[in-house]
């Protein structure tokens, strides 16, 4: 990608978090706060996207989404999952309605799951979020608003495209008035989605995705007993079904059903006890299921028959106080209790935090809104933590403002880190977490499977968690003359007690168990430019919408050991062995030095017609270590950088939409190092919404 030529761009078409429309009022958000704030006045970078502009991106899954967002990178370990400022999948929060999405593979929440039809918007908060919304928040928060009952409307959608794929929506709203002054609304959505999967190595004889049917449905209730007095229960329910059959080595196949679902249930009462004063009780219960029996397809044996079941119940409540327009104060208290059963676990595990937070938001004159709070979390199994943050605002004009914010984040050792208790009954190996290391060690030793104890099992008993302190720097330009906009975010993010996997032992067959550890002390840093330019040309409008991160995370350790002369390498032209140079270091595997985006949109209100053309850059990066000293400081171990093109176009005649679109068009492909990347993938689908007006 010519990029020079997009900094040109970015730096001369500045724009806002949401780059894809200009707004005469700003969105209200509720994920930075946990409560309604227009998003222009917030201290913090947050990124809001409408149902408009999903359903103009043509896109069906979260992931399809986030993807297209700047500083955001979708990346493949166990499902597609989310990197934030160079943060891994496990350290973001995805919540649906602001309460959490449970069921993480090795750490990463697969977005396939999600569905987007029934999205209000979706909200990103950048930088750690611990303050309010505890462990996992580490990266950030990616909060998805369902739509809520509205007006009398309805839609049915379908669409097919590439890969056999078929996608069948639709969704109803509908409200009552109850007596005299009751309120009652319904809102109810379902969408089945298959695909037939793809290879992207068909000499291999296996396929990349596997086929799979998925159905989600989910809604929502509201019943207004009073304007005073409202209650919402809203629940969702998942469940996918996909055939495996795949080869082990060159001649063992093996296949077999998996299944996933999973389902929430979130009921919610907002009492407003006066103008200045509300209380929120809520109570959550969502459940993650999965099972898998996969068997060698000649002689029908076991390879791998397991199941994994999460469940997570929270009740909390939480009051506002609105002492006067210039002081807001919130505070919440809350328990969760979380439990999983497991093949890979010896017994039925359970954790429970009770937890409370409290947040002071202040603005002493109209330039300036600060806003400061912190959250204590007691956890069964680990350390207490207490998460404090603060944030500010000054508007230097009507159109230039200042943000900064400086916060602590933390993520708690997990289920896996703490009871997995795995052998690997084909490679060899075993993965022992840190309660069952001991027991894994003694089990295995007389079984006379140890050569060697590297670390001893003991001292892992005491993992903490991952703790981080973050500082966000950064400036919002919005023109009052013409329609441009613009923001820049700097970020700088310190993690101590990384939690890594770690050697413990040395099995006489040649294989390692492993554990887990807290051994780094890593750091990400960079900069994230944004920027949106509008036109309108008669009775159109175009909008050109460019974003840009640049990254550095690397680990502190490695550094000193660089510096002090400690780490070699192999040279790859005369396999010397040679001190690897400070520049030499590319930093963590799996992160992109820059990533940018570009996009076009165009839309003609009056006759119905819209298309885009989105492309999407992300740098080379590290994929793995080839000469053996465990780094990335090497050409060939990195994975060559690339751009992906998506354009759409469609056409509305009143209630009719016909769209039609090729994502990846180019046709770029990675088959060894980037196998979410499917290839070109065409579409083709109609839309009939109405609502009570059309009648």
């Amino acid at each position: 990608m010519p990029l020079g030529l997009f900094l040109c761009l970015t730096l001369l078409q500045p724009s806002p978090t949401d780059t894809l429309k200009t707004r005469a009022l700003d969105e209200v958000v509720v994920t930075a706060t946990r409560n309604e704030r227009p998003m222009g006045a917030l201290p913090l970078p947050v990124t809001v996207i409408g149902a408009k502009q999903i359903q103009q991106m043509g896109s069906l899954r979260l992931n399809d989404v986030l993807r297209e967002q700047t500083g955001l990178s979708i990346v493949t370990d166990h499902g597609q999952g989310l990197q934030v400022q160079g943060f891994g999948p496990d350290y973001t929060l995805i919540l649906i309605d602001g309460e959490p999405v449970v069921g993480r593979t090795a750490g990463t929440l697969d977005l396939t799951r999600l569905a987007v039809g029934n999205i209000k918007q979706i909200e990103i908060v950048k930088g750690p979020s611990s303050s309010l919304y505890g462990s996992e928040a580490l990266a950030g928060v990616v909060n998805i608003i369902t739509q809520a009952p509205t007006i009398t409307r309805g839609s049915v959608s379908a669409r097919y495209g590439a890969n056999q794929t078929s996608d069948l929506s639709a969704d109803v709203s509908r409200q009552w008035v109850v007596g005299k002054s009751g309120k009652l609304g319904l809102y109810a959505f379902g969408d089945r989605y298959q695909s037939a999967g793809y290879s992207l190595s068909p000499e291999t004889g296996s396929q990349t995705v596997a086929p799979f049917t998925n159905y989600t449905g989910s809604g929502r209730l509201t019943y207004a007993f009073s304007p005073k007095l409202k209650l919402s229960i809203s629940g969702r329910y998942f469940n996918e079904n996909q055939t495996n059959d795949f080869l082990v080595n060159s001649t063992l196949r093996v296949s077999g059903p998996g299944s996933v679902q999973d389902y929430n249930l979130n009921p919610v009462l907002t009492h407003q006890v006066t103008d200045r004063w509300k209380l929120i009780y809520r109570f959550y219960r969502t459940g993650y299921y999965t099972s898998t029996d996969l068997r060698y397809a000649d002689t029908r044996q076991e390879y791998d028959a397991s199941f994994f079941r999460q469940t997570f119940n929270r009740p909390e409540v939480v009051t506002e106080r609105m002492f006067n327009q210039k002081n807001i104060l919130t505070i919440g208290a809350g328990f969760i209790g979380e439990n999983v059963e497991a093949t890979r676990y010896t017994e039925r595990k359970q954790f429970n935090t009770t937890y409370g937070f409290a947040q002071y938001e202040w603005m002493p004159t109209l330039r300036w809104t600060v806003i400061a709070g912190g959250r204590y979390d007691a956890h069964s199994q680990y350390a207490s933590q207490f998460s404090p943050k603060l944030s500010a605002r000054y508007a230097l004009s009507q159109s230039v403002a200042l943000r900064g914010s400086v916060g602590v984040g933390f993520k708690a050792p997990d289920f896996r880190q703490l009871y997995l208790n795995f052998d690997n009954a084909v490679a060899g190996y075993s993965v022992f977490g840190t309660q069952e290391a001991a027991a894994g060690i003694a089990r295995l030793t007389q079984q006379g499977q140890i050569a060697e104890i590297v670390l001893n099992p003991a001292r892992l008993a005491t993992i903490q968690a991952e703790r981080s302190i973050a500082f966000n720097l950064g400036a919002q330009f919005k023109s009052t003359q013409v329609p441009v906009t613009a923001s820049l975010n700097i970020f700088r993010n310190d993690i101590r007690d990384l939690i890594d996997t770690q050697v413990i032992a040395r099995k006489t067959n040649g294989q390692n168990v492993f554990s887990y550890n807290n051994l780094s002390r890593v750091y990400t840093q960079g900069a994230e430019l944004e920027s949106s330019w509008r036109w309108t040309f008669g009775t159109g409008l175009l909008t050109l919408s460019s974003g840009y991160q640049f990254l550095l995370a690397k680990d502190k350790s490695v550094e000193a050991n660089i510096d002090a002369g400690k780490v070699y390498r192999r040279n790859p032209t005369t396999l010397v062995s040679e001190e690897v140079k400070p520049s030499q270091y590319g930093g963590l595997f799996n992160r992109s030095r820059n990533m940018a985006n570009l996009k076009l949109f165009y839309e003609q209100p009056k006759s119905g017609f819209s298309a885009s053309l989105r492309g999407i850059y992300r740098g080379r990066y590290g994929f793995g270590d080839r000469d053996g000293n465990l780094i990335l400081d090497s050409d060939s171990e990195y994975v060559n950088g690339y751009v992906t093109y998506n354009v759409s176009a469609a056409k509305t005649w009143k209630v009719l939409t016909l769209q039609a679109g090729i994502d990846n068009f180019t046709n770029y492909t990675d088959p060894q190092y980037i196998p979410n990347l499917a290839g070109r993938l065409w579409y083709a689908s109609i839309r009939w919404a109405w609502s009570a007006k059309q009648i």
